[in-house]
């Protein structure tokens, strides 16, 4: 993963691109929850994401989540909250697959 896919996906320091990978995201994510996009999802994670440049060193690679980073922090609470899984299609698969 790194920056440039991130922003070529439409998450950019400016906000998400209209017409774009992104923009799908955030309206499927918003559809499902009844209206709004929620703090710590895949859109707004990715947004953020796109916004400073830190997917890499977020620990998020083209090579699997590093360990101790943010983002295998991120896998293992969510995870917990599956129980022992993450769940495809949650913040933490989404985000390693752009």
């Amino acid at each position: 993963m790194s920056d440039q896919n991130v922003r070529n996906a439409g998450f950019t320091p400016s906000g998400i691109s209209s017409g774009s990978l992104a923009s799908s995201m955030m309206s499927r994510e918003a559809k499902a929850s009844g209206g709004g996009v929620h703090s710590g999802g895949p859109t707004s994670t990715l947004q953020g994401m796109g916004a400073r440049g830190t997917t890499h060193s977020s620990g998020f690679t083209s090579s699997g989540i590093s360990s101790s980073s943010s983002a295998s922090h991120m896998m293992s609470q969510e995870a917990r909250s599956h129980g022992g899984g993450t769940p495809r299609g949650g913040t933490t698969s989404t985000v390693q697959s752009i």
